[in-house]
């Protein structure tokens, strides 16, 4: 990825974080959020994913609802945000990326990945418009 592009996303990341309220905030302070280029390939085999764009985040850990005592050893919480599927979604019929249409998806993305933080699945974070 050009690095203009790569600032230009992560400007608007920063910009649509700071609009989040302080709850997303203070969850972001119990779970890591990395932002990548894309998805490694080991990431996308196990995803089912075919091209790199069609991922825009991810989950790894045990949700909240799933966790109990006997869990220890366990690997930290973190959701992966990644630049390529997010600017594919935000691109019009041209190719072209509408900022607000990537600041929309930049925002459904981090929702998404700490709505299954909080153990919910794909259809039930679908039906919230995530």
């Amino acid at each position: 990825m050009k690095p203009e592009l790569r600032d230009y996303f992560d400007q608007q990341l920063d910009d649509v974080m700071s609009q989040m309220p302080p709850r997303v905030h203070a969850l972001l302070e119990e779970v890591t959020m990395y932002v990548e280029d894309h998805p490694s390939r080991k990431i996308m085999q196990e995803m089912g994913v075919r091209h790199r764009s069609q991922l825009c985040g991810l989950y790894t850990g045990v949700p909240l609802t799933d966790r109990h005592v006997e869990l220890s050893g366990v690997l930290s919480d973190a959701i992966y945000i990644y630049r390529e599927g997010i600017l594919a979604m935000a691109k019009g019929r041209r190719g072209r990326i509408d900022e607000s249409e990537l600041r929309r998806q930049i925002r459904i993305t981090v929702l998404h990945e700490l709505g299954h933080y909080h153990g919910l699945d794909e259809e039930e974070l679908e039906s919230l418009g995530y």
